[in-house]
């Protein structure tokens, strides 16, 4: 298992771990919705490379509905990298603006930020703090 899968595991559980106490879903039972499995699928694909793929399934997994906001978040990063890779300027600006609607504490790590491609599209749209 790669190390990003081995880490996006344990977020998982870790935070399955923290709603239990609030609800009886199990991660299993988590991992099995329809939304967290095309999300799963899609950061797969990412980082095998298959961008098509991965765009794809990070769709299906927002049309189906994450109950989490930061894996709602995750979901529209993804694709504004992969946008923002294929030149696609005014969708990547818009699911960098949909990650942050989602998680109002949404941001980038400082490697994510720096990115040569989508760090200063997402440097633009970052808002001023005072």
């Amino acid at each position: 298992m790669k190390p990003f899968h081995t880490a996006l595991l344990a977020a998982m559980i870790l935070t399955q771990s923290a709603c239990a106490l609030l609800s009886p879903t199990s991660l299993i039972d988590m991992i099995n919705q329809p939304g967290e499995k095309a999300l799963l699928a899609g950061l797969r694909a990412y980082e095998d490379a298959l961008y098509p793929e991965s765009e794809k399934q990070l769709k299906l997994a927002l049309e189906a509905g994450l109950a989490s906001p930061k894996d709602q978040a995750a979901a529209h990063k993804h694709l504004a990298f992969i946008y923002c890779s294929s030149t696609r300027i005014k969708d990547c600006e818009a699911a960098f603006q949909s990650a942050r609607q989602a998680d109002p504490t949404f941001a980038l790590s400082k490697p994510e930020a720096g990115h040569p491609l989508w760090g200063p599209i997402y440097q633009r749209l970052r808002p001023l703090r005072p």
